[in-house]
């Protein structure tokens, strides 16, 4: 697409009375086009909560076209948020921000970013993806959300709980197909085109991408189908475009537990306290699906009760999640085989009930993403084998959904969107400089895929931070520090925090 040039309204006017001219104008500040698209300065894009974090953001909107193969048609606006560098100085190359998901708002990420200080010396830009909060559409369906809280409460293979499930899919459709998007038109290759016109709409001759979880398949898309004005590229908590399915989702659970089972076997305390983890977590799930335990837990903000179904289904997706909280999983599972279900209950149900996990999410961006790049291309019955190939000692009815992806294939038959180009399976094969970080716990993607795709990036750094968990920059200060420096010298990031790095100190209980 050509690119018109950007408009700066009276930068070059001639200073007065000999006045000192001014310098560039601060990122973002003025108004710019790309082709169709638009670059509007303006408010900061609307968020749940206050974002500390923007409040002295240069902020604004980008109008693109809804879907670029219907010259004329729909314009949706995306909010934009640039968080200033704290050096006096900053370096001329800012940093972009791609959020995870797909459907999480990057603009909500800010405080992430800055936590982890990834603005010292270079502006960081925040764009809300198409589809997700504060873009206009947002396509969100608070009614998937609340049907995945009520969810936990259910038996997760019954023809009842999938019925449910499809038909939560289905509202959601109609509500914003009845809103008038054009549900094939949010994917990664709107997206990718949508990031060229903001860097070229912005005025920035080169900047650097740093993709977390999902925005790692954005980044690498990117880096493919628009490399121009890529500096060097971070991904964390890497999706491979050409393997992303739901037999990957298997193969990185299994990576992720692993690590978490080895970590706690070579702890003397939680060895000899929980001996053979592997082999309970799995005999659990056996149990659990054949006989499930029902519980009830209370929220904490509204004291209500609400029932819980612990099946073999419901502790593989709780445990995917858990490894977050990895020091409290030995003890959890060792209470569950006791007796106790409780702390693995509140654990799996209360983080759905959050209201901050009722309509936040786009939906829209899910199902428009998994359903034209992921299941067309692959078997309907991937999630089976993966599972079987990862935990054979599984039962079938366990191993047919895939964690975090239940129902995939049937969502899509229902969301009816065309597939993407068979290309947009391609590998990234780069020289852009990439910096491939993973958590050696991380049960959501897999730390493999960093040297997965590293073989086809000829200037990638992979690097595993050990006793993380998915997304790393979210939760290690060494993965901070290495993330930041590899923005100064991207070729040879600074990795020495990796040696003094010790695993959690498991909870061994009373």
């Amino acid at each position: 697409m050509a690119a018109t040039g950007i408009l700066v309204t009276g930068l070059f006017a001639l200073p007065a009375h000999g006045a000192p001219s001014p310098g560039p104008a601060p990122l973002g500040s003025v108004a710019g086009t790309a082709g169709a698209a638009r670059y509007t300065p303006g408010a900061c894009p609307r968020t749940p909560e206050p974002v500390a974090e923007l409040a002295g953001a240069r902020c604004g909107t980008l109008t693109v076209p809804e879907n670029r193969a219907k010259p004329g048609g729909r314009t949706i606006r995306l909010g934009v948020a640039i968080v200033p560098a704290l050096a006096a100085k900053p370096q001329p190359d800012p940093i972009v921000w791609l959020a995870g998901g797909p459907g999480d708002d990057a603009v909500g990420e800010a405080k992430m970013a800055v936590d982890g200080g990834l603005n010292r010396d270079r502006d960081v830009i925040f764009m809300s993806q198409r589809g997700t909060y504060s873009a206009d559409p947002a396509l969100t369906c608070p009614n998937i959300d609340e049907f995945n809280a009520r969810a936990t409460g259910l038996v997760a293979d019954s023809p009842a709980t999938e019925r449910e499930h499809l038909q939560a899919t289905k509202t959601c459709r109609d509500r914003l197909t009845g809103l008038g998007a054009d549900l094939g038109a949010y994917n990664d290759t709107e997206s990718s085109a949508d990031l060229a016109d903001l860097r070229t709409a912005l005025g920035v001759p080169q900047w650097n991408l740093y993709g977390i979880s999902y925005g790692t398949q954005l980044a690498l898309v990117t880096m493919r189908l628009h490399p121009q004005g890529i500096r060097s590229v971070g991904i964390d908590g890497i999706l491979p475009p050409s393997t992303s399915g739901e037999a990957l989702t298997w193969s990185a659970a299994k990576q992720g537990f692993d690590g978490l089972f080895k970590a706690c076997a070579e702890q003397p305390a939680c060895n000899d306290r929980y001996p053979n983890l592997p082999a309970t977590f799995e005999r659990l799930v056996r149990e659990l699906q054949a006989k499930p335990v029902t519980t009830t837990v209370t929220l904490p903000d509204t004291h209500r009760q609400v029932k819980v179904v612990l099946d073999g289904t419901a502790l593989v997706n709780w445990l995917t999640s858990a490894t977050h909280v990895a020091a409290q999983v030995p003890r959890a599972l060792d209470e569950l085989d006791h007796g106790k279900p409780q702390r693995i209950a509140q654990q799996w149900s209360v983080g759905k009930y959050s209201p901050q996990a009722v309509g936040r999410l786009s939906h829209g961006l899910v199902y428009g993403v998994f359903c034209s790049e992921w299941t067309p291309y692959e078997a309907r019955d991937a999630a089976l084998r993966g599972g079987e190939e990862a935990f054979p000692s599984f039962p079938r009815s366990v191993q047919s959904q895939s964690p975090q992806l239940a129902y995939l294939h049937q969502d899509c038959d229902t969301w009816n969107v065309p597939a993407a180009p068979r290309s947009i399976r391609d590998a990234t094969t780069s020289d852009i400089p990439t910096l491939a970080l993973s958590g050696g716990f991380d049960s959501q993607t897999g730390a493999a895929n960093g040297t997965y795709v590293a073989r086809t990036l000829s200037k990638a750094t992979v690097v595993t931070v050990p006793y993380e968990p998915h997304v790393v920059f979210a939760t290690s200060k060494c993965a901070q520090t290495i993330a930041v420096s590899f923005f100064d010298t991207p070729t040879a990031p600074d990795t020495r925090c990796l040696k003094g790095l010790k695993p959690p100190a498991f909870d061994t209980g009373p």
